[in-house]
């Protein structure tokens, strides 16, 4: 197993979350190691990027999209679930990946929540941290695109990006 360092997440989201499906998402937040393959990410993409929360410029909430790549990002969706990305790409240039589901959890909440996540874990590092981490096991999958799940609120022209990331058979 090797753990992803920041230069894997030092690129465009569009590079980093197709390949992040089949990586290992490893939490010791409870104390306990939990382990779950991550098969599904979203990737959004600049203030440009109208389902992106940093559409309407820098924030509170959104200043961490701005920072360096490998810092975890969690907000709390609908009041209640917590939703956890990746900041990929250049410091500056909002980008990042959300992690949609993994092995045995489909959905950004159930994912979260057996991983023990919270808005405690907003701007750790998932190269520098040692509650969260990824990891690559060597396994590849094929991956299947689709457009992105909940964002209804964005243009059409970004409704209908295929930015979802699916894992498929491993090859």
């Amino acid at each position: 197993m090797k753990r992803l360092t920041e230069e894997f997440f030092h690129r465009d989201c569009l590079e980093a979350a197709p390949e992040l499906v089949g990586k290992i998402l490893v939490s010791k937040i409870g104390g306990e190691e939990i382990r779950v393959r991550i098969t599904e990410t979203e990737a959004y993409r600049g203030e440009e990027d109208t389902a992106c929360h940093a559409h309407k410029g820098r924030t509170p909430r959104t200043e961490v999209l701005y920072g360096k790549s490998g810092v975890i990002y969690v907000y709390l969706c609908y009041g209640m679930h917590w939703l956890m990305n990746v900041i990929t790409g250049e410091e500056g240039q909002p980008q990042g990946v959300l992690f949609r589901a993994g092995e045995g959890f489909g959905g950004p909440a159930k994912l979260t929540k057996r991983l023990g996540v919270t808005g405690r874990q907003n701007k750790d590092s998932f190269v520098t941290g040692n509650e969260i981490w990824i990891e690559d096991d060597g396994r590849r999958f094929e991956i299947t695109t689709d457009k992105r799940v909940g964002i209804n609120y964005a243009t059409e022209e970004y409704i209908n990006k295929q930015w979802r990331f699916i894992m498929g058979k491993s090859i």
